[in-house]
């Protein structure tokens, strides 16, 4: 039986502002290969997340054009948007650097998108300090996404000091009922700070796009 054919949306950019992006964690080298080559011809930026060190070799040796992001997992084809500095600057956050592919995963989906990012690293609760003294930065930006794993703390405490939109991304590290991210999802979820949002477990992609609705939404 022949294997089915991929079916792509190619309007999503002119739709939603915003490029499909492929899931490769459970995709063969194959059908990711056939996806990439649709997107090229229809001209079309690719972005394939959660893409492993051994697949996104293969996807480089048998397509050359394909860019791998190892610290974000994902690959690329084709040429990001142009910079759009009116929109603003996003910073991403995460309270420790076992968080970083998460965080690198969001930052890569927005400069797909010529967004402005910047990575704020191994800022969390444990040494509040660090936060602390980043405050006057976190405040000239337009949306922050805030990652964190053990009990997910980080966003509820930023969200009670910043007036910026933020997005809560919990990650799936820990010791004990922290290992998953179900304990970061549920107190995430759970947050006393008033207009906190939050994505799925590990979803840096989706706070990226979460954070580039926000951004899109000034010029409505």
């Amino acid at each position: 039986m022949k294997e089915p054919q991929s079916r792509l949306d190619l309007q999503r950019r002119n739709r939603l502002g915003m490029v499909e992006a492929i899931w490769g964690e459970h995709k063969t080298t194959e059908q990711i290969l056939e996806i990439l080559k649709k997107m090229q011809i229809a001209g079309e930026l690719a972005l394939v997340t959660r893409v492993g060190p051994d697949k996104a070799t293969k996807l480089k040796e048998a397509f050359d054009l394909v860019e791998i992001h190892s610290l974000a997992r994902c690959v690329t084809l084709g040429k990001f948007s142009e910079l759009k500095p009116s929109l603003g600057k996003v910073v991403i956050l995460s309270g420790g650097t076992s968080d970083l592919a998460v965080a690198k995963e969001a930052e890569l989906a927005l400069r797909c998108h010529g967004i402005q990012v910047e990575l704020l690293l191994d800022v969390g609760i444990a040494g509040l300090h660090r936060l602390l003294n980043n405050l006057e930065k976190l405040r000239k930006a337009k949306v922050l996404i805030a990652c964190a794993g053990m009990e997910g703390a980080l966003p509820t405490v930023l969200a009670g000091l910043v007036s910026q939109p933020i997005v809560g991304v919990p990650i799936s590290v820990g010791y004990g009922v922290s290992v998953g991210g179900k304990t970061a999802l549920e107190g995430m979820l759970a947050s006393c700070a008033p207009g906190l949002m939050v994505v799925n477990i590990d979803n840096g992609y989706g706070a990226a796009m979460a954070a580039l609705r926000i951004l899109g939404s000034e010029l409505l």
